[in-house]
């Protein structure tokens, strides 16, 4: 497989609870909280039972990667949700990696996604 970069961005817990400061995302019907206040970018997510995400993500918790070139990361790899634009300014998709989801964000803005704890590249 190719090389590409990618930077960590969030780790995105599910979560039965309801919590403080949530937003909800109404095309997905989930509700995602704590990443602005988190030291670590951990983000508690809480989803309708009609939510169209898949069951994995779901009930399983996501690392989430800043990347570059949306088209290099998901090359190859099993996509679960498929690329799209949740807000104005970012591309996301998930894959599924030997059961785990992951996300992959693309920002459009330079200072978008600026909230990250540490770098690494995959080869």
């Amino acid at each position: 497989m190719k090389t590409f970069e990618f930077r960590y961005h969030h780790l995105g817990i599910p979560t039965k609870e309801k919590k403080e400061n949530e937003v909800y995302h109404e095309g997905l019907k989930f509700f995602h909280s704590g990443y602005e206040s988190s030291e670590f970018g951990i983000e508690w997510m809480r989803f309708e039972d009609d939510s169209p995400m898949p069951e994995l993500v779901k009930t399983v918790p996501h690392v989430a990667f800043v990347v570059h070139d949306m088209d290099e990361a998901l090359k190859g790899r099993n996509i679960i949700v498929e690329p799209n634009s949740p807000s104005e300014g970012i591309l996301v998709a998930m894959i599924e990696e030997n059961g785990a989801p992951v996300e992959f964000l693309r920002f459009t803005s330079p200072d978008e996604g600026r909230k990250t704890h540490t770098s690494m590249s995959h080869g």
